[in-house]
């Protein structure tokens, strides 16, 4: 019973729906045919489109701006110098002053070719001069700059056919051939390198810490020049005058520097502070009385004498002035006044 009546639903709804299309046909104008027309649809007018834009001439075409910036890179051409520009270049062996620097047995290096790693060889000098590099053999570098051995090198390469165009790199890591020895009264004695060719006199001082309190600023320099002994005195405070800066030498390998101790005087007697002092340059015998705390109240200057020693070694005693100049290891004795 209850299935029949959902049949009866079923086709009672399919008649209404036949009988409502049916009328809607009845209802076109002649004409406009037999199918139904959908009610109309606004016109939803849309914006209107900008005008395209006008091509520039330097606009970059999107295949090419969707390019990543890498590629982008390779296309854009080298840069140009422009007029009064310095362009700065990178070479072998340029960099610093150790391109400077003559090898010497002893020092230790580090070769590289450029995207060749296999090549890449840290070894130190030998006596001979001459290092082994891998396929090329024995190099002679002794006594090369930086930039000549990594010539010498880069050429052997070439020429065996074992890289067309080689970049050598040399890296001074070490230098123990080329060094100069500081002795004497200085605050850090000891054996310091020669990265470069002209290091001073001067300078080797300042690398030893500067003379110390007790140095006397008249240095020896004693070394070999072209197989010969060499010795010069070097006075350190007449460098800095217009006279004495010829005397600032360039020191060689194997040079030693000596500093010795400043020159002193003793006084004695009837000073205030008996004891050794310090000679400054042109010091007088009143100045080196003063220096000793100056004459107790029983002292006399009448009756100052000093003893000298000649450089036979023979002591002789002189009856000073006040003005004259002491001497080193001058012994002033002051007596006691009689009155």
């Amino acid at each position: 019973m209850e299935a029949d009546m959902n049949h009866n639903r079923h086709t009672a709804v399919v008649l209404i729906l036949l009988l409502g299309a049916w009328s809607t046909a009845q209802a076109v104008p002649e004409g406009q045919g037999a199918n139904p027309q959908l009610p109309p649809v606004p016109n939803v007018q849309s914006a209107p489109k900008p005008p395209p834009a006008a091509a520039s001439p330097n606009a970059v075409p999107s295949a090419v701006a969707a390019q990543s910036p890498a590629a982008a890179a390779r296309r854009q051409p080298a840069a140009q110098a422009q007029p009064g520009q310095r362009v700065e270049s990178v070479t072998a062996g340029s960099a610093g002053a150790a391109a400077d620097y003559r090898l010497s047995p002893g020092d230790a290096i580090r070769i590289n070719v450029f995207q060749n790693p296999d090549l890449a060889l840290e070894t130190r000098v030998p006596e001979s001069g001459s290092i082994n590099y891998p396929l090329v053999g024995a190099v002679p570098v002794g006594g090369l700059t930086v930039s000549e051995a990594e010539a010498k090198i880069a050429a052997a390469l070439r020429a065996g056919g074992y890289v067309e165009k080689p970049q050598v790199n040399i890296v001074l890591q070490q230098v123990r051939g080329s060094q100069v020895s500081v002795l004497g009264q200085v605050n850090h004695p000891g054996r310091f390198p020669l990265e470069t060719f002209n290091v001073r006199v001067s300078e080797v001082v300042a690398l030893a810490g500067g003379i110390a309190d007790g140095g006397s600023p008249n240095v020896v320099l004693v070394g070999t020049r072209e197989g010969k002994p060499f010795r010069k005195e070097i006075d350190m405070d007449n460098l800095f005058r217009d006279s004495g800066r010829g005397d600032d030498v360039v020191v060689a390998a194997g040079d030693t520097i000596y500093v010795n101790r400043a020159p002193v005087y003793y006084i004695y007697g009837e000073v205030q502070k008996p004891g050794a002092y310090r000679i400054e340059r042109g010091m007088t015998v009143q100045q080196a009385l003063a220096q000793g705390g100056g004459l107790t109240p029983r002292g006399t200057e009448k009756r100052m004498r000093i003893e000298r020693r000649d450089t036979e070694g023979k002591t002789s005693t002189i009856m000073p002035k006040p003005v004259d100049l002491v001497q080193a290891n001058d012994v002033l004795y002051v007596r006691e006044s009689l009155f």
